[in-house]
């Protein structure tokens, strides 16, 4: 199946960056996985983290949640101090997948929830980052996916025609806006599904990830916050 789809858009955490706070907090509380998972639960929760994914300053957010916790101030200060921990890596299939399409000179932009103030975290690790033409950052704007809004910015900043437009992501309310948009939504699963997606539409030569792709295990479940 070919069609007028040209450009693509990618969400970063749980498509192409391997994002969790587990990978932290599994080591600051000694794999006590039960203490852990409440801790997240109930102080550093993933709505608590949308907020400075939305632009709150983390020294505010940090500052409220020690107030209502200070016996776990050190727990809380953790997530800002040592966030890069919560980056496993990239995950290889998709970004082998990104590295084709750049190879191909079709356009790549990202959308992401993500705070401005960590994203230079993953800056500083990730050097494919610096293929996409364009980046909107949640953090930036100070809105958050699903709202519309930040879909409609990321057209009109980048000039791209939704009609035109393919967009990425595993969360699947991100990716119902933007097929209300007009935009082309798929929810990633995987590598492989999103390579053959990809091929159905044209932009990919291949039907399946190379031999290459898929030589870590799926990011753990549960990450959230990085939609």
């Amino acid at each position: 199946m070919q069609s007028e789809r040209s450009v693509v858009v990618f969400d970063l955490g749980g498509v192409l960056v391997d994002w969790n706070p587990r990978y932290l907090y599994r080591k600051l509380f000694n794999g006590n996985e039960a203490a852990m998972e409440h801790f997240l639960a109930n102080v550093c929760t993933q709505a608590w983290n949308l907020q400075q994914d939305a632009g709150r300053p983390f020294i505010e957010a940090c500052g409220s949640l020690k107030a209502l916790h200070p016996e776990k101030s050190e727990l809380i200060d953790a997530w800002f101090d040592r966030f890069d921990e919560m980056l496993a890596g990239p995950i290889p299939g998709s970004v082998s997948i990104l590295a084709e399409l750049r190879s191909a000179d079709v356009p790549l932009y990202a959308l992401s929830n993500w705070s401005a103030e960590t994203y230079p975290w993953a800056v500083k690790r990730f050097e494919w980052l610096q293929w996409f033409r364009g980046i909107m950052l949640s953090g930036e704007v100070k809105l958050v996916k699903p709202n519309p809004i930040i879909f409609q910015r990321l057209l009109e900043r980048f000039a791209i025609d939704a009609k035109s437009a393919v967009y990425i992501d595993d969360v699947e309310s991100n990716v119902e806006a933007a097929r209300a948009l007009g935009m082309y939504g798929i929810r990633f699963t995987d590598a492989a599904a999103l390579a053959r997606e990809l091929v159905q539409l044209g932009l990919l030569r291949r039907d399946a990830p190379t031999k290459n792709r898929a030589v870590r295990a799926q990011p753990e479940s549960g990450a959230g916050g990085k939609g």
